[in-house]
C-alpha cells in the first residue's frame, strides 16, 4: 500500500516536464502579462527627479499619449537602451521617466553625462509606484494613452526592432485617436 508514495516524485517530475514543454511553444516568450492593461495609471503623488520640491501626480502626466519608461542608474540594460530613447525624444516622442529605486544624486548625474530623453522624471526611491504598476525590473516601458490608460507594457530594452515592430504602430494609432 505504501509503494504508491514511491511514485510521487516521478509524477511530480512528469507534470513539471509537461508544463515546461508547453512553455517552449508559447507565442511570445518575452511578454509578461499585466493586470493594468486597459486600466488607468495608478494614483500617485511623488516628486520629480530634478526638483525634490516639485510634486507630480497622475493628473500631471495625462492629456497626451506618452511612453512611461522605468529606469535606474544602477541598471546596465537601461544604459544600453538610453541612446535609443534619446533618438526617440529627438523625433518628438513624449517620454516620461520613472526613476525606480535609485539614488537621486546618482540618477541626476547619470542624466547630465548621458543626456536626458525624458520630458521629466518621476522619482520613486522606494519603488511604490513601480510596485503599483507591477514592475518586474528595469527597464520596462508602458504605452499610455491621452486619458492616462495603460495600453501596452514592454519588458526589456527598447531598441529599433522593438520600436518599429511593436511600440511605434501602437503609439501612432493612439496619436491618431487623440487627434481632434
Amino acid at each position: 500500500m505504501k509503494r504508491w508514495k514511491l511514485f510521487l516524485p516521478l509524477a511530480f517530475f512528469l507534470i513539471l516536464c509537461v508544463l515546461l514543454y508547453k512553455g517552449l511553444f508559447l507565442e511570445n516568450k518575452t511578454e509578461l502579462p499585466s493586470a493594468l492593461l486597459n486600466n488607468p495609471l495608478p494614483t500617485f503623488q511623488l516628486t520629480t527627479l530634478g526638483n525634490p520640491e516639485q510634486t507630480v501626480t497622475r493628473e500631471d502626466v495625462t492629456g497626451e499619449v506618452f511612453l512611461l519608461n522605468v529606469w535606474g542608474s544602477w541598471c546596465p540594460t537601461c544604459r544600453a537602451e538610453h541612446p535609443y530613447l534619446l533618438g526617440l525624444q529627438e523625433q518628438g516622442v513624449r517620454i516620461i521617466g520613472l526613476n525606480y529605486k535609485d539614488d537621486r544624486t546618482e540618477a541626476q548625474q547619470w542624466l547630465r553625462h548621458g543626456g536626458d530623453p525624458y520630458q521629466f522624471n518621476i522619482f520613486d526611491p522606494q519603488g511604490k509606484l513601480g510596485l503599483d504598476l507591477g514592475v518586474y525590473g528595469s527597464p520596462e516601458t508602458f504605452l499610455v494613452d491621452k486619458a492616462g490608460v495603460i495600453r501596452y507594457k514592454h519588458v526589456g530594452v527598447v531598441d529599433n526592432r522593438v520600436w518599429q515592430e511593436t511600440l511605434k504602430p501602437r503609439y501612432d494609432a493612439l496619436q491618431k485617436e487623440a487627434a481632434p
